[in-house]
């Protein structure tokens, strides 16, 4: 069987299943299995398969038919033109992510910041990325799942930058020093908790703790905005990312809580509301400006 019958056929299999994007899976697999370049792929597709090349990549079909993520067999996510590790342990790191990193790279530019504080922070896709790009950055990295933490130092060290983080095992705020930082950046699990039932299969073999947001989603919300000032310098920023559905919800909480100002959101590339950034301060304007990725 060439390289192109088995892509083919694959294909087919996976559609069959209503698997997303059945032909790109199916190529990305081959990819993985025969370690080569999607060129190479293109270039040399009547290429016969080995049998234990051909037996390794259906049985790759065969998972992803029923669900597991492609990340989850491949180990790999790009992110931010990085490679990260990724297994069942962590939430895949996604694009829309991108739009938090991106600004919070640009406000650390902006203020020069050097303390960051991710919480949440999973394969640590959010305080690698901005370590790789804010030069001398001294970040601060927890999460409540000490397997999480293991890869996100795996992948602090593939991508060299495991000397600007430190990573800590803490829910939230608990375990943190009284310190104050420059940014508080965090993509915490948001879902509704009686949702994720109703989530695509691949969504639903990543870890619950890192999708379950309580009954309205907003649990961790509450949590790093009740407590988020205390940890942050005179002016400093938090950086949030949040549900399609939750800007309205999220930017509420925050002028409640009546030690913020300045609030505003960016939008996804699909046009939705994915990222409120606001700062503490003494002005008392709760302004709430749209602005649109460009």
């Amino acid at each position: 069987m060439t390289i192109r019958e088995a892509i083919y056929q694959a294909s087919i299999k996976l559609k069959t299943n209503n698997i997303d994007n059945p032909k790109l899976k199916a190529r990305l697999l081959m990819q993985f299995v025969l370690h080569q370049t999607r060129q190479y792929i293109i270039a040399y597709d009547e290429k016969k398969l080995t049998s234990l090349q051909k037996r390794k990549y259906f049985e790759g079909i065969e998972k992803l038919r029923k669900g597991i993520p492609l990340q989850h067999i491949t180990h790999r996510q790009e992110f931010m033109k990085m490679d990260f590790y990724v297994n069942q342990n962590v939430l895949i790191p996604r694009p829309d992510t991108e739009v938090l990193v991106e600004e919070v790279i640009k406000i650390a530019q902006k203020i020069q910041a050097k303390k960051i504080l991710d919480l949440c922070t999973g394969s640590g896709a959010i305080a690698i990325s901005i370590a790789k790009y804010i030069e001398n950055s001294q970040i601060t990295a927890t999460d409540i799942s000490e397997d999480a933490l293991e890869i996100a130092e795996l992948n602090a060290k593939n991508n060299r930058v495991d000397k600007q983080i430190a990573f800590l095992y803490s829910d939230l705020f608990k375990n943190l020093p009284q310190e104050k930082y420059d940014i508080i950046v965090s993509n915490p699990p948001y879902i509704e908790r009686k949702v994720i039932k109703t989530l695509d299969s691949e969504v639903q073999k990543e870890p619950i703790i890192a999708l379950d947001g309580g009954n309205d989603g907003l649990d961790f919300y509450r949590k790093i905005i009740c407590n988020a000032y205390e940890f942050l310098k005179y002016q400093g920023y938090l950086c949030l990312e949040i549900g399609y559905n939750q800007e309205e919800t999220v930017t509420k909480l925050i002028q409640k809580e009546e030690k913020y100002s300045n609030t505003y959101t960016k939008k996804d590339l699909y046009g939705n509301t994915r990222v409120v950034v606001t700062k503490v301060g003494d002005e008392k304007c709760h302004s709430l400006q749209i602005l649109n990725k460009n």
